[in-house]
């Protein structure tokens, strides 16, 4: 009898849980059939229109793997939308082609949703602003308000506008983390440290209550170094000198006490920007540039989003014939086994690389970083495909993007030749462990653990204490794992392990300083390196091409299937504001600081529980 009651319940949720999936279904098939079969307008480029370059999302050396059920549920249940990821590469192809088409006549650069983005990649948009400008179309910037990073792309403009109301936000580069030891003692954690490097900083929030003096020193030359190439670049390019940038509080309130606090007349007088202008003053200025746009509404105009998609094809088809240079992208944390695009998971990329290497057509590779490093397991067994590939006859290039620090470097390393930008953070060579025990949080609560086991080295678990002498065979693999970072760069950069030595003890450097220590050959971009690959390949006519994860049918077959249709388009009209200004913003600020932080652990999964990884690369500006 009770085996018919359970059985009766069973059948009853089991029928609920399919007719809900069913439901779900059939409403996302009926969405998907009104917007293929709706008539969408037709994106067109009228002549002498204006190229509104209003980018609205974070800027990405490779946009993160998003699962496109995932993505069309969220978007069908109202579910917060995370901001559309764009891709340099994507922008300065925007930019340069728009350049060179004869219906586009002048660019509008409409920042004010682009979020804060390293130094590295706004010199690659700015140059090709700069190309754009040197063919005779002007380009004007405008905003409410200026970020510092916003504010280095619209100094390339030919004119910033900014309303009356907003103000300029260039306040240096600085880096202030959250610690934790004081919270830790509290709840009773214990925790277990072990490192390797004077500068290895990486763990100091969960031993220290603030910054040590040692990190305070190399943080702040590197940052310093930063700085000054923030601001010989503005310099270079506005009406006004390097000192013009207000460092000092007595400086800033003399200045804003002259213009009684009116921060947008404070940034006409410093120069920060040329007119003060609301936005139907600006639109006026377009219309009479460009005159109006078919619908008589407003200037004629194009957005990015649109351009793109006129100039880039939905799939990419490489010629079988043409030899190439592929390019690998490692962006994001180096974890062990497999991750999805826009994660670097030693596995998969490890894989990309393969694929690579067994590709004939393949003659040399470019391997794109962007990472401040993780799992030293995982950073290894990208470096032997990096090995495996040179042992082929193809060469390699290791090209920095803003960050390719501690297991970052670790990978690029084995490259033929390390090409980065100036302002690249590399560096960071030095090794840590860590994780926590909570014996003592539990026997607050009085929960225990106690058992026994045939030898000492069973029994490890985070409800005990760490035993005294597994704690120190910790910390020499800590020391041996430097030990094996110091020798393979001193192996690949031709130097002795004492050179490297002087120069890692987990120190950060930027580029321009890295270049003259040795652990950088050249100054370059992107497209630097993939010269340099071509030269070392000794090709003259090639195709570049991009390893990306080979999708099986069924995830081709969904992508293809959702990814077609914008389900939200169907909910417009509940937007939220996203002004730079708005109030809650410093404590949005402070909660995703902590959801970092907490969510870095997730990335710890190195099998012996050691890391070459740098947790100071990411700069506030």
């Amino acid at each position: 009898m009770l085996a018919k009651i359970f059985k009766s319940i069973w059948a009853g949720i089991n029928f609920s849980r399919r007719l809900v999936l069913n439901v779900i279904f059939l409403f996302l098939v009926v969405v998907i059939i009104i917007s293929i079969s709706s008539d969408g307008d037709d994106i067109t480029v009228e002549n002498g229109s204006v190229l509104r370059l209003n980018l609205n999302g974070p800027i990405v050396e490779e946009k993160t793997h998003v699962d496109p059920i995932d993505a069309a549920l969220n978007d069908a249940t109202m579910g917060e939308e995370a901001p559309t990821e764009i891709l340099l590469d994507d922008i300065v192809h925007v930019i340069n082609r728009a350049a060179e088409d004869s219906r586009i006549s002048a660019m509008l650069l409409d920042l004010q949703e682009m979020p804060s983005a390293h130094l590295n990649k706004l010199k690659q948009i700015a140059k090709a602003i700069d190309g754009f400008k040197a063919t005779g179309k002007k380009v004007i910037a405008t905003g409410y308000y200026y970020t510092q990073a916003q504010y280095y792309i619209a100094a390339h403009a030919d004119e910033i506008s900014m309303h009356p109301y907003g103000g300029v936000s260039i306040e240096g580069y600085g880096m202030f983390p959250l610690y934790f030891k004081e919270a830790l003692e509290k709840l009773k954690i214990t925790q277990h440290i072990f490192r390797v490097g004077t500068y290895k900083s990486a763990v100091e929030p969960y031993m220290r209550n603030d910054m040590s003096d040692a990190a305070k020193q190399a943080n702040s030359e590197w940052l310093t170094a930063l700085w000054d190439e923030y601001k010989h670049d503005v310099a270079a390019v506005r009406p006004f000198g390097e000192d013009n940038f207000d460092e000092k509080m007595t400086t800033f309130l003399a200045k804003m006490q002259a213009v009684n606090g009116d921060s947008g007349q404070y940034a006409l007088n410093n120069q920060w920007v040329d007119s003060l202008k609301t936005s139907q003053q600006i639109r006026q200025q377009l219309i009479d540039l460009v005159g109006v746009e078919e619908s008589g509404k407003t200037f004629k105009h194009v957005s990015f989003r649109n351009y793109l998609s006129l100039i880039k094809p939905p799939v990419e088809f490489d010629n079988p014939m043409s030899e190439k240079v592929a390019v690998v992208v490692a962006r994001g944390t180096i974890v062990d086994g497999e991750r999805k695009a826009g994660e670097i998971g030693g596995d998969s990329t490890a894989a990309l690389l393969r694929k690579a290497r067994l590709d004939d057509k393949v003659k040399a590779v470019v391997l794109r970083i962007d990472s401040g490093g993780g799992s030293m397991f995982a950073s290894e067994i990208i470096r032997a495909e990096v090995l495996a590939l040179k042992a082929a006859g193809k060469p390699v290039i290791a090209s920095m993007s803003s960050v390719a620090a501690s297991g970052g470097y670790w990978i690029a390393s084995a490259a033929n030749e390390i090409w980065a930008a100036p302002s690249t953070i590399t560096g960071s060579i030095g090794v840590f462990g860590a994780f926590m025990t909570f014996e003592n949080s539990m026997a607050n609560l009085g929960v225990y653990s106690d058992g026994v086991a045939t030898t000492e080295l069973a029994g490890f678990s985070i409800a005990r204490p760490l035993n005294e002498k597994m704690a120190q065979v910790i910390q020499l693999s800590v020391e041996d794992a430097y030990q094996r970072f110091l020798e393979v760069v001193a192996n690949a950069r031709g130097m002795t392990t004492e050179q490297v030595n002087q120069i890692a003890q987990g120190r950060v450097w930027i580029a321009s300083q890295a270049q003259a220590l040795g652990l950088v050959d050249k100054l370059g971009d992107k497209q630097d390196a993939i010269k340099a690959a071509a030269e070392l390949a000794k090709l003259t006519h090639y195709d570049v091409q991009t390893i990306t994860q080979t999708l099986s049918p069924q995830e081709q077959m969904l992508q293809n299937f959702f990814g077609s249709v914008s389900i939200g388009s169907f909910f417009a009209g509940n937007e939220k504001s996203t002004s730079v200004l708005a109030s809650q913003a410093n404590l949005q600020s402070l909660l995703h600081q902590l959801t970092n932080e907490v969510e870095k652990f997730n990335d710890y999964n190195d099998p012996q529980g050691i890391y070459t990884r740098c947790l100071v690369c990411d700069v506030v500006q």
